[in-house]
């Protein structure tokens, strides 16, 4: 019987050498026939064409098997360790979870070729081809567009950057490119020339749609938009400048993503720093005696917006004003920083939740190379990036990006979950998905589209550096899939969110074990934080927004929550829920991220306000009433910090942030952080860095242990008890208006509360700090009969550390 020789290609996508000694293993036997029992045969490595590693095997199969389907994957070493399973995506079937990649024998050249694409970070998009020996490298697009009669690629002109739906802003001097139809409906053309010819050249695609009309498309994965401003065309002539141009409609820009502009700033008007190779750029990534936090557990997090900076001027900060940001926060104490989304979204500012293009860093913050600076400078001073991410939805101002991509019929709208046929639904648009964000779901059972999103975490882990990803409402993802025309439950989507959500997760961490993964997830599920392998998502971390409603609840959500600091900002000395706030405290053990305050907590959500406005009820913070708001902000941030979870706050709480902070006002109720921190903020600051100080000085605080040792609502008390080995600390916080200056008695059993002495380390109500100094003055208390009798402050907190 005749054989077919078929070759199996694993392709990384990633230019550095991360995996070693790749084998091939499938489902034939020693003749090459189907069997149940797989086969293991080794693959050579070499350098693909997109000047990364890739691995081939090849095997002789026997026709005898024609039309059968063969399964088959890779074995890898590499960073996770030696022999593990290499193809982190799931096949389609929506019962299955299993990871393999198959396709059915026949005689055809289309079965003699079998590719698993790791990433689609060099295949998709505009990326540079390797030449031959003694020749130059060429320039591939490639782009998915299976429903389209014709693609071909335009280029536009450097002093416009836009091409209009009439086609006029094309570069009458560069050829069209006409694209070939591939598999998976991918097209791919090269154009005459060198790659180095079209660095920095504006393209779009030129695509006949399914119905024959004419669409001018950008590249889902560009590396580069052309536009820095706010202005949207809409489709019309535009005679203006490119950098007054909305990126996310603009022409998607040519870039070698291998080199780096070697400083931040140009030194002379329109001259452009030299660009060095990546390599280089990050060689000085790290300082001796400054280590970048690689585990959950150690962070203390400080959520930044770059367009928030730039105080004092009219236009958004961006990302030269992040760097110079970073001064302040080395001084803080805080050891990593968590960027809300930066990927490509429309106008010139905004929170960016909903965004256009992946692989873009939003260009009117400073683009890719000023990202890298920023990642690069935060290293330098032992400060982890994490990197807000959001997968739930695209930017609703997607006409030019991922909206009717190349068909107009909703059941082809390539990047969007439709359900049905249109004539299901009194409105054609009933067949999309609602999902609780702002915005319709992903059409998450197409792989490329869950490869859109896993390729571009890749991306930013490998090619950006950052240290860890925070996914933007996961439940959504998941659990709150639903239609659109009567909010049933798409069960089918639901499970393609998980899909997609551990594919993500197997995929970075088989890229670098260490990234730390966090999920904004209100569920409660526990397998969020699972491994896949135990049928979880694969998170280290999920947000805990019960604690914020129980601590703060200043938000219309916060139904049956405690509300502590609501209830104490309204002034009376009655009950708090103390009792309900332990059970969050609690929790925090369980994987968790826990604030005080977070971009949505601090005027976005209705009902909320900064915490120091919550803590007096909205009363002018001026005299004694500003010296009782900073006391019970302190106390919110000491319980945040010295949980068992991992603790963040948000930018301005360090100096006592008042204005609302809110997606279309945020510019105008800015405040000078740097200025507050030598004003009116000073206290505040001086007891943020100093708290920080001891929680990365305490090892118990760094564990998951906690135990609640007492909590009493009449007393508006709570003492909870955190260790690591032979260290334990006790936090004992009070919301009481009224100091217990004769003694508070915590008292629970022998175990909880040994035997000791207690040395007081920590006094929220410091004078240092504009408290009133009311405490134990440092001393050793001894602790007798599983009790512990201390003085404690009015709207204060003490930490006692065991002798």
């Amino acid at each position: 019987m005749p054989t077919q020789t078929v070759t199996f290609e694993f392709i990384t996508g990633l230019r550095r050498a991360i995996f070693r000694n790749a084998r091939l293993l499938g489902s034939w036997d020693a003749n090459g026939r189907l069997s149940d029992t797989w086969t293991e045969s080794p693959m050579t490595e070499a350098i693909g064409e997109d000047g990364c590693p890739i691995f081939r095997g090849s095997v002789d199969l026997d026709l005898a098997d024609s039309n059968r389907e063969f399964r088959w994957g890779v074995v890898l070493d590499g960073p996770q360790g030696n022999n593990f399973w290499g193809v982190p995506t799931e096949t389609q079937d929506i019962k299955s979870a299993e990871r393999h990649r198959q396709f059915r024998l026949n005689a055809d050249a289309d079965a003699a070729l079998q590719r698993y694409y790791f990433t689609y970070n060099r295949y998709l998009g505009a990326n540079r081809l390797l030449a031959a020996e003694n020749a130059t490298s060429k320039l591939r697009f490639a782009v998915w567009a299976p429903n389209a009669k014709q693609v071909e690629v335009i280029f536009g002109t450097s002093d416009n950057g836009y091409i209009d739906n009439a086609g006029a802003g094309v570069d009458p001097t560069r050829p069209v490119v006409s694209l070939t139809k591939g598999l998976s409906g991918i097209w791919e053309g090269t154009p005459p020339g060198n790659f180095d010819d079209f660095k920095s050249v504006p393209y779009m695609y030129r695509i006949k749609t399914a119905q024959g009309e004419t669409k001018y498309r950008t590249d889902i994965f560009s590396r580069s938009q052309i536009g820095k401003g706010a202005t949207n065309p809409r489709g019309a002539a535009y005679a203006g400048a490119p950098d007054d141009l909305d990126g996310s409609v603009s022409c998607s820009v040519v870039i070698d993503p291998d080199v780096v502009r070697s400083t931040f700033e140009s030194t002379r008007p329109g001259e452009h720093p030299p660009l060095i190779p990546a390599e280089e750029f990050w060689s000085t990534e790290f300082e001796l005696g400054l280590p970048v936090p690689s585990r959950v557990e150690d962070l203390v997090v400080y959520e930044l917006h770059v367009n928030s900076l730039g105080f004092g001027r009219a236009d958004s900060g961006n990302l030269a004003d992040a760097i110079v940001f970073l001064d302040h926060l080395v001084d803080l104490g805080i050891n990593t920083v968590e960027l809300m989304p930066m990927a490509e979204f429309s106008g010139s500012a905004g929170w960016g939740y909903g965004d256009t293009h992946h692989f873009c860093i939003e260009s009117s913050a400073g683009g890719r190379d000023k990202y890298r600076h920023f990642v690069r400078a935060c290293h330098q001073r032992g400060i982890a990036v994490i990197q807000d991410v959001v997968y739930n939805h695209y930017d609703n101002e997607a006409e030019r990006a991922q909206w009717q991509y190349d068909s107009t019929d909703p059941q082809q709208n390539i990047f969007y979950w439709y359900e049905g046929e249109p004539g299901d639904y009194q409105f054609p648009d009933g067949g999309y998905l609602d999902n609780g964000s702002s915005g319709a779901t992903p059409r998450l059972w197409e792989e490329i589209v869950r490869q859109q999103f896993i390729s571009s975490a890749a991306f930013l882990i490998e090619e950006m550096h950052v240290d860890g990803l925070r996914v933007d409402l996961t439940q959504a993802i998941h659990r709150d899939n639903q239609l659109h025309a009567d909010g049933t439950s798409i069960g089918s989507a639901n499970i393609f969110g998980q899909k997609l959500l551990r594919e993500w997760s197997r995929t970075l961490h088989m890229i670098k074990p260490t990234v730390m993964l966090v999920a904004e997830d209100h569920t409660g599920w526990d397998a969020v934080t699972k491994l896949p392998a135990q049928g979880g998502l694969g998170f280290d971390a999920t947000w805990q927004l019960a604690f914020y409603h129980n601590l703060i609840g200043d938000s219309d959500m916060a139904g049956g929550r405690a509300r502590v600091l609501k209830q104490a900002g309204f002034g009376g000395n009655g009950p708090l829920s103390m009792d309900v706030l332990s059970g969050s405290m609690y929790d925090t053990q369980y994987r968790r991220v826990v604030f005080h305050e977070s971009h949505d907590e601090a005027g976005n959500a209705l009902g909320t306000a900064r915490t120091m406005v919550v803590a007096v009820n909205g009363a002018p913070i001026i005299g004694a009433t500003r010296a009782a708001a900073e006391a019970r902000s302190r106390v919110c941030f000491g319980l945040s910090l010295l949980s068992a979870g991992t603790p963040m706050f948000f930018m301005g709480e360090e100096i006592g942030a008042q204005q609302l902070y809110d997606v279309f006002n945020f510019k105008e109720h800015r405040e000078d952080i740097i200025g507050e921190r030598g004003g009116n903020g000073r206290l505040m600051f001086r007891f943020y860095q100093d708290v920080i100080t001891l929680s990365k000085r305490l090892r118990s605080i760094r564990s998951h242990n906690i135990d609640i040792l007492h909590q009493s609502n009449q007393a508006r008390v709570i003492a909870f008890k955190r260790w690591s080995a032979d260290e334990q600390v006790i936090i004992i916080a009070s919301f009481n208006n009224s100091a217990f200056s004769n003694g508070y008695l915590i008292q629970k059993d022998f175990l909880a509360i040994p035997d000791a002495n207690w040395k007081e380390t920590f006094n929220s109500d410091a004078s240092i700090y504009g408290g009133s100094n009311v405490g134990n003055f440092g001393a050793i208390v001894p602790s007798a009969h599983k009790g512990l009798y201390v003085v404690v402050p009015a709207n204060g907190f003490l930490v006692f550390v065991k002798q």
